[in-house]
Formats: structure tokens, sequence, C-alpha cells
């Protein structure tokens, strides 16, 4: 099958991987423009441009396609059987969608219609969730609204991090997608509808990886460090620096040496460069196992703890 695909982060490279490596034709690659990142801000290929260039794949890079007639006349010409989308970043116009024969498709991080929307597989961990996975659907104008195709679901790790079930779903992303255009291509695929019962996992802001040590459990706040794990982390502020948190559990047993000097949630229980670093929350002890401190490189607790005095009584803010 002539497919265009369009995409951008790694998640969507593992698909576009997946697909160039079955037996169908890659006509185009569409991906966002370059990025200027990191201190020099030098220009940065996205992952999908990346396997594209090595693997000699017409490449494209529109700023815009809505009301882009020079790009959308190029699709046209390339007369696309399927297009599949996966984390592109933009919403595709009635144009578009109306070009390949077999329609748009496009691989989702969760088992819609729960998750629609921008970040799907982060509020799974956000939220706590004990199952997720990806869903192949048929594009339609909505977010994340068209017919389903196939599913496959996951267990999420107790300790999983965004990051890692990233990682995981884009794995299995790939799979669902070559099985997907394999079935549309024999004209066996499913297309069930989503119904009006739906979820959305809107995007990520800055202000949520602030800890709220008065209102949240002590459950919550390890969803919240795994969730934002590696996308910008959690923090707190230690008289008056700030400090990221990366990883922490909840305790079971305090250390024999641990104090009850409050009960205000925030407050350090216990800190030591052996044992490490406990916080008390509004319902329980968390074990804060990376750290990262302000102006420094993240790093295990006990080794933040050699270079940095931490103290029984001192508060979280």
């Amino acid at each position: 099958m002539k497919i265009l695909f369009m995409g951008t982060p790694d998640f969507a490279k593992e698909s576009l991987e997946a697909i160039h490596n079955s037996n169908n034709e890659i006509i185009g690659v569409v991906t966002n423009p370059d990025k200027l990142q990191g201190r020099g801000m030098k220009l940065v290929p996205s992952p999908v441009k990346e396997y594209a260039m090595s693997n000699g794949l017409k490449i494209y890079q529109p700023e815009k396609i809505r009301k882009n007639e020079e790009f959308i006349e190029e699709i046209k010409k390339l007369n696309p059987e399927l297009i599949c989308v996966v984390a592109y970043g933009k919403i595709l116009p009635k144009e578009i969608l109306d070009i390949p024969k077999y329609g748009c498709v496009n691989v989702h991080g969760s088992l819609l219609p729960q998750y629609r929307g921008a970040a799907p597989i982060q509020w799974s961990i956000l939220n706590g969730d004990k199952i997720t996975g990806v869903t192949t659907m048929y594009m339609d104008l909505g977010m994340d609204t068209g017919d389903m195709i196939l599913k496959k679901e996951v267990e999420i790790g107790e300790d999983e991090t965004t990051g890692e079930l990233w990682e995981r779903l884009s794995k299995i992303g790939g799979e669902l997608l070559v099985e997907t255009v394999k079935q549309i291509k024999e004209g066996t695929a499913p297309r069930t509808p989503q119904g009006s019962e739906f979820t959305m996992a809107p995007m990520l802001n800055k202000e949520m990886s602030k800890i709220d040590w008065e209102n949240k459990t002590a459950k919550e706040i390890k969803n919240l460090v795994r969730g934002l794990n590696p996308i910008m982390g959690t923090y707190s502020f230690l008289e008056g620096k700030k400090i990221k948190f990366w990883k922490v559990q909840i305790a079971g047993e305090l250390p024999n040496d641990s104090k009850v000097v409050s009960d205000e949630p925030g407050t350090v229980v216990f800190s030591s460069p052996k044992e490490g670093l406990y916080i008390r929350t509004k319902d329980g002890i968390i074990n804060v196992l990376e750290i990262q401190g302000e102006n420094a490189k993240r790093m295990s607790t006990q080794d933040f703890l050699r270079g940095t005095n931490i103290n029984i009584g001192q508060k979280f803010e």
C-alpha cells in the first residue's frame, strides 16, 4: 500500500519504522519543522525526520497545513492510498482527510474513548490508572473522535513513569499500526464508533508541577512525580531554593531515628545520606529516591544528601 506518514516525536518514529519495515511503500514523510534547542540554539530535527533522512525517505516540513494550498496540492499529486498519522501535532483539514482512497488512520496512546487529546499517556499515570493501551482509529474532523479499528491493552506498573510507559506504548503502537494497515488492505478492518461517553487528556502546564503538600495524599504526590517524569519533573521549595523530585515511593516503615517533629505536610521527618529523605504528607510519608537541587544535576537522594544538608523538622513549601 502507498502510505504517506505524518508524525513528529520518538513515539511516532517507532510507528514509521514499523511501517517502513513492512510490505508497504512510504511515499513521503510529513513532520514538524526543525526546532531551536540547547544552549547553542541549534536547529534540531524531529526523531521522525532523523529516521526518514537515514532511510532516504522524502520529507515535508510545512509550517502550517490549514489553507496551505501548495502543500495540499503536493499531497494530491503523491496520491497516497492511506495516510498514517502518529503524534503529528497538527489537526488535519478536510481537504487532506479526503485525499487517500482508504482514509486517514491514527495511532493514539490510550484505550479510546478514554483520554482523547494531547497527553493520554501522561494522564493515565497522573490519575494512577492500572490499565491503559493503544488504539488505532479512522480520523475525522474531531479531536480523536473517529471510529476505532484495533486496540491493545496493557497493565501499568506500580512505579512506572510516563517516560517508561511512553516507550512501551510506542513499540506497541508500531505493531498495532502494521496490523491495522494489513487489515485495511485485506478489507477485514473493523470500524467501531466511540459513542458519547469519553474523557479528555488536555496538554500539561508548568503550574501543575509544584507539589501541593497540604492537599495532596502520598499516593497523589507519587503519581504526580511519576506522571511528570521525564517531561518537566515536580518541585518544591526548601529555604527558598527550588528542589525537583524525580522519583519517590510511599514509605512503609520509617528509619529508627525518624522523629515526629510536626504533623504539618511537607515536614522532613528523616534525612540521612545512608537511608535517604522522608517527608510527611497529609496522610502518610513519602521516601524521596531521586532528586535535583537548584542549578544541579539529577541524582540519587543519598548522593544529594552527601553534599547538601537537609535537617529533620525543615519544611518543603
